[in-house]
């Protein structure tokens, strides 16, 4: 009796304490009645960001529809991706780029003003020339993965918007 009161009182403390700073599961975002309905614009309908986008509205309950007057429009307008020197080799080759991955977007409900957003995601890169071959996979993964967190973003930013 005394083990279970025990185990209930830790579970009770680890529950109170994961609550308490915020602690939310990720990947799952309470996105607005009023856009469980969407349609999604890209200038690039075949985008890795488009589909990463899609895949993730489809897994929150969102529905892709065509576009219509009634139905709030998930504009995507455009993604960069831009590279700055960090540092170099006493050679003078670079030794270390900063990628910045941006990612603008709009969301048009009707009769509203649309709601223009901007997604910015940072990474570092280590360039070694002596390996470019396996450095520019690292880079194309890196690319995809910023491009996968930056559609998470995009979702998370979906859930606050207002849609009263």
């Amino acid at each position: 009796m005394l083990i279970k009161r025990i185990s209930f009182a830790i579970m009770a403390l680890v529950i109170m304490t994961s609550a308490g700073c915020g602690f939310k599961l990720q990947g799952n975002y309470a996105i607005p009645e009023s856009l469980a309905h969407l349609s999604l614009s890209s200038p690039d309908e075949y985008s890795e960001l488009t589909r990463f986008v899609r895949d993730r509205l489809e897994l929150n309950n969102v529905k892709i529809v065509p576009a219509n007057g009634n139905v709030a429009v998930l504009q995507i307008i455009n993604d960069t991706l831009e590279r700055s020197t960090l540092s170099l080799y006493p050679s003078g080759n670079v030794a270390e780029y900063e990628l910045i991955y941006h990612v603008n977007y709009a969301v048009v409900q009707a009769n509203k003003q649309p709601q223009s957003f901007m997604v910015e995601i940072r990474r570092d890169y280590l360039d070694d020339p002596r390996t470019a071959l396996a450095k520019s996979r690292e880079m194309e993964m890196l690319v995809k993965e910023m491009r996968m967190q930056a559609a998470d973003k995009i979702i998370q930013q979906l859930a606050t918007i207002e849609t009263d």
